[in-house]
């Protein structure tokens, strides 16, 4: 890291430039994702219902999703969603918001497997998240099964180490 990469950063955010992220920075990332999905399948909803009232208004019926089939697809959505930004660059856009990127344990980028692998478990296991409020590495479940880390990265693009 060169010395004008260091200067765009705050000098009160270089001690922690690489540092493991505590609890409350990565709940609000994760407030931040769960409203990105949220918000993305509500407009995927509206344009398809949209796309039904065009192609046939005399016969539009609104369709009616059952309660399960939201959750289901909330979740595959969030997995989907999780997983593919950390595998392309570390960061989804709460992650980016915060400062903050998923990476290897020894550092480095996720790869496939293991993006999908912590996604599912953030996903479908999210209490385990809280568990880098008591570690002493700040890692949770999901980390410390699949060896990864979150750690604070204010750089503007993600890197490799």
């Amino acid at each position: 890291m060169d010395s004008n990469e260091l200067s765009v950063l705050p000098a009160e955010a270089r001690g922690y430039q690489g540092a493991p992220a505590g609890v409350a920075t990565r709940v609000a990332a994760s407030t931040i994702d769960g409203v990105v999905v949220a918000v993305s399948l509500l407009a995927a909803y509206g344009g398809y219902v949209a796309m039904r009232l065009v192609v046939s208004p005399r016969t539009f019926q609104a369709p009616d999703p059952t309660w399960a089939g939201v959750v289901f697809t909330l979740h595959c959505a969030a997995a989907v969603y999780l997983a593919l930004a950390w595998w392309i660059g570390g960061r989804t856009i709460g992650k980016r918001v915060m400062g903050l990127q998923v990476v290897r344990r020894g550092g480095g980028r996720l790869g496939f497997f293991r993006a999908l692998a912590r996604a599912a478990l953030c996903v479908f296991f999210p209490i385990g998240l809280l568990w880098c409020a008591v570690d002493p590495s700040r890692r949770s479940l999901q980390d410390l099964v699949v060896r990864t880390s979150v750690v604070y990265n204010w750089r503007p693009r993600a890197t490799a180490s």
